[in-house]
């Protein structure tokens, strides 16, 4: 997960940021096209071709510079040069190509005030505009059209920006969720292996003077449970944080821990003096990676809790396999806060939530409180699986 800030959502200025080269050639585009009628040959009874008419043309389409950044007051300024264009009685147009650009544009960028206005100004212009020309029924149709057609498709670029623009921030919002959850599985990881290896340690250092008086043996043997539970946290930590730098190589990261490692994990308990029994029922199963590392952190937590505070001599893993579910049961002996998960004993704490949610999170169960014969405490979890291949695990 990178920690890169997402991308700023699309608006006007940004739509617009570096659009004077487009405006540019669009006016460029326009101008070619009024000066064809004042350069080609014209017949007999074509008004000739004067520097004032074509200096009024040319006046026409250059507001559309301005366009992206002022479209309704661009469409004032053609039509007063348009209208300005009448008297001095020079070479028609095919189309009236600077109108319907600017007709587009607002239809597509502008507000909805000057969408309406240009609406309710549009009939009454064109009119005019169609009389002072030819006041043929035949011109006053294709006129509306045009004009029509102009509106309709910079309406529809409107439409498609605005269900772009909610495409991202959908794609956005997404993304923020998902950074929002990698987050706090992160923090979750951080929290169970952290509270292990402390919980390891802070026993072991417990236990070490007397062990140093009375048996030399033992109290090594502690040091060294130290030293390896401190060095399983800082390679887990490492894993963990190496997933939010990108510059980290991925072979370079270690794999996340899975039912194959519950052997060692138990082996790593029982230097702290707790007699653990890892045992299996069923036929096991290889899930899917996620259902791995979620048995595993659970069967972590557990025993994290275990050390410390039930107080306990032994305590017992057991992993019940059927074809569509793992059941994870961790017992103990001790004597520590005997509520059920959710009330508020030390036992229930924020371990446990997470053992809750993590089961939660595949669609399973968690369940924690007092063993049925009152001696002890018991989590289970139910966890569904998806099978890949069979694999044998602590058996």
């Amino acid at each position: 997960m990178s920690g890169a800030p997402l991308p700023p959502a699309p608006g006007r200025a940004r739509r617009w940021a570096g659009s004077w080269a487009v405006d540019a050639v669009i006016t460029a585009i326009v101008q070619a096209a009024v000066t064809i009628p004042f350069v080609v040959p014209r017949a007999a009874d074509v008004p000739p071709a004067t520097w004032a008419a074509y200096g009024m043309t040319t006046l026409s389409v250059l507001p559309l510079l301005w366009r992206g950044r002022a479209p309704f007051t661009v469409l004032v300024a053609i039509v007063l040069a348009e209208f300005a264009y009448v008297p001095l009685d020079g070479p028609g147009q095919p189309l009236p190509y600077s109108p319907l650009v600017a007709i587009f544009t607002i239809a597509a960028e502008a507000g909805r005030r000057q969408r309406g206005a240009t609406l309710l100004l549009s009939l009454p212009l064109v009119t005019v505009g169609t009389a002072l020309h030819t006041n043929t029924a035949r011109e006053y149709l294709f006129a509306f059209f045009v004009f029509a057609a102009a509106y309709a498709l910079g309406a529809l670029t409107r439409t498609r920006q605005a269900y772009t623009a909610a495409v991202e921030q959908r794609a956005r919002a997404a993304a923020e969720r998902a950074a929002e959850r990698e987050r706090a599985r992160i923090a979750r990881e951080m929290h169970d292996v952290l509270a292990h290896a402390v919980s390891v340690m802070v026993v072991q250092a417990e236990a070490g003077p007397l062990a140093v008086r009375a048996d030399p043996d033992r109290a090594e043997a502690a040091f060294d449970a130290i030293a390896d539970a401190g060095r399983d946290a800082m390679t887990q930590l490492r894993r963990m944080l190496g997933v939010l730098k990108d510059e980290a190589a991925p072979e370079g990261r270690a794999p996340q821990p899975s039912l194959a490692d519950l052997p060692g994990l138990v082996e790593q308990v029982r230097r702290t003096g707790l007699e653990v029994a890892l045992e299996t029922a069923g036929e096991a199963a290889s899930p899917a990676a996620d259902v791995q590392v979620t048995a595993y952190r659970v069967v972590q937590e557990a025993l994290t809790n275990v050390l410390k505070h039930a107080d306990a001599a032994a305590a017992t893993v057991r992993l019940d396999w059927t074809a569509d579910r793992l059941t994870i049961t961790v017992a103990d002996d001790g004597t520590g806060g005997p509520r059920p998960l959710g009330g508020a004993s030390e036992r229930t704490g924020q371990g446990l939530i997470g053992i809750r949610e993590r089961a939660a999170a595949h669609g399973g169960e968690a369940s924690a409180g007092p063993a049925p014969d009152g001696r002890g405490f018991v989590v289970a979890v139910g966890i569904p699986l998806v099978i890949s291949s069979p694999m044998g695990v602590g058996r």
